[in-house]
């Protein structure tokens, strides 16, 4: 291999390892607008001197669907219009210029330019409506799903007490309406496992919203009662929510359990060695006004476990919610022999891989050595 050659395949190499990263910069950070449109513009009219004066081996008509593209990143729907004008020109130039020298008919260039300005135009109408530039909207999506997760992380326990969350999205997607918020001051624990009505983008940003008002009503007397409050106050069409709240002591093992239309929360007695549900019911939040909600205390002794789930992962249309409870407690009784580490992944994966529902799922058990 010559020098040149060697010489141009670096350059492609360069050039191939750079343009990823910058059109990811682009996408985060766009010029202003004027300046895209100027850049564009430029683009289109040079495409086409280059493939009517010059070559078209390089400057090949097809490349006017990437300035189209580029148009719908960066530029408003307004300025996406005005681009499309002169993409609309420089290829009625371009195919002037082909229909006169060869007898081809470009048919099929004019589709695939003409689809890709309407796919741009739709980029660029969508990003008008969030009113943000470039795809910050992408970004702060993606900002808002971390922030749901790093607000649900249970926080660090005493050595004798461990806590397993999962939360699997319906269909695996990144948002789900289901979410966990928790607290520890002193020795006490709170856990609030809830779970929005829908799924998919729309509940996860209700979740996001209902998440940050728990957040700041945990540690209250009446927590599932304020809750309720809240969210009859926010009047939403879209639907309700379910929650169980746990209060556990970390130094005696007792707790209180609270719950708002969420499936029975079970406990397993290690001295039994039986998982029993616990009698805590209540309306689902957000339907009715002043409601009491009336706890279900116990203890947790060493050995001893709880099971909190949302209904995604009991629930199959068409059947009874306590067979699906009732398979989940038959799984959970092979995790008695094996020992509760890595059960959560398990008990979700058996009971119901591939749901077409959220699913959340909390295990938290004593561990029977002091």
């Amino acid at each position: 291999m010559t020098s040149t050659q060697e010489r141009a395949e670096r350059s492609w190499l360069w050039w191939l390892g750079w343009l990823p990263a910058g059109i990811s910069r682009l996408r985060r950070d766009p010029p202003p607008e004027h300046l895209s449109m100027l850049a564009l513009t430029a683009a289109a009219v040079g495409i086409t001197l280059g493939g009517v004066l010059a070559s078209r081996n390089y400057f090949a008509p097809s490349l006017l669907a990437l300035v189209l593209l580029f148009g719908g990143l960066l530029i408003s729907r307004r300025g996406m219009l005005k681009i499309a004008f002169v993409v609309a020109g420089c290829l009625a130039a371009y195919i002037t210029d082909i229909v006169t020298t060869s007898t081809s008919r470009p048919f099929g260039l004019v589709a695939v330019v003409g689809i890709t300005g309407l796919v741009a135009y739709e980029f660029a109408r969508s990003r008008d409506e969030t009113g943000m530039a470039g795809m910050r909207a992408d970004s702060m999506l993606v900002e808002l799903r971390r922030r749901l997760e790093d607000a649900g992380r249970i926080p660090p326990l005493p050595p004798r007490w461990q806590a397993e969350l999962v939360i699997k999205p319906a269909g695996g997607g990144p948002f789900a309406g289901d979410f966990v918020v928790s607290h520890v001051e002193g020795d006490r624990l709170e856990i609030v496992l809830a779970d929005v009505s829908g799924k998919g983008v729309e509940a996860g940003t209700r979740a996001l919203l209902l998440s940050g008002a728990l957040g700041g009503l945990v540690g209250t007397k009446d927590f599932l009662g304020a809750a309720n409050t809240y969210l009859v106050r926010q009047d939403w069409t879209e639907g309700f929510a379910t929650a169980a709240h746990l209060v556990l002591d970390l130094e005696t093992g007792g707790y209180e359990v609270s719950s708002a239309g969420h499936p029975p929360v079970v406990h397993f007695d290690a001295g039994k060695g039986l998982w029993d549900k616990l009698k805590a019911e209540g309306p689902a939040l957000g339907l009715l006004p002043d409601v009491d909600y009336e706890p279900c205390s116990g203890q947790l002794r060493p050995g001893d476990a709880l099971l909190l789930y949302t209904d995604g992962l009991v629930e199959v249309p068409g059947r009874d919610l306590d067979v699906g409870i009732d398979k989940l407690l038959g799984e959970a009784e092979r995790l008695v022999t094996r020992g509760f580490a890595g059960g959560g992944e398990v008990l979700v994966n058996r009971v119901s891989d591939g749901s077409a529902d959220d699913r959340g799922l909390i295990l938290l058990w004593r561990s029977p050595h002091l």
